[in-house]
């Protein structure tokens, strides 16, 4: 499992864990993924604070001139969605996405994680039947 990048807020880092711990036992994550992860974390976060804003200050606050106008924390908080979006459909984490991936069984490491010792084992039995 990657580690978790110490630039990732509280919120973030909370759905880091989650998801580690997730992918970790469908075998759908290596070393690789710690950008692809730390971004939808990273937009996850942005996220969480915005909606946490908008729930304290509405949708509609007041501009300098008193006028209402939308949140700004609106445009952030769906700016984050889209970006949290585009990298769910790459780990699967939607149902159409999820439809177009394949998980290894449990009992199978993915190819990343084969040592060479492990292959040559497998080579060695290969021979053998």
């Amino acid at each position: 499992m990657p580690d978790c990048p110490l630039e990732l807020s509280p919120f973030a880092r909370q759905e880091w864990a989650r998801l580690c711990a997730d992918l970790s036992k469908l075998n759908l994550i290596t070393h690789l993924d710690r950008g692809a992860l730390a971004t939808y974390c990273a937009a996850y976060g942005f996220w969480a604070e915005a909606l946490q804003q908008i729930q304290k200050y509405g949708t509609m606050v007041k501009s300098p001139t008193g006028y209402p106008i939308q949140s700004p924390y609106l445009a952030i908080a769906n700016r984050q969605a889209e970006i949290m979006m585009r990298v769910a459909s790459e780990f699967g984490f939607t149902p159409a996405s999820r439809s177009r991936i394949s998980a290894p069984p449990p009992d199978q490491l993915p190819l990343l994680d084969l040592t060479l010792d492990d292959y040559e084992q497998e080579d060695a039995a290969d021979l053998g039947s």
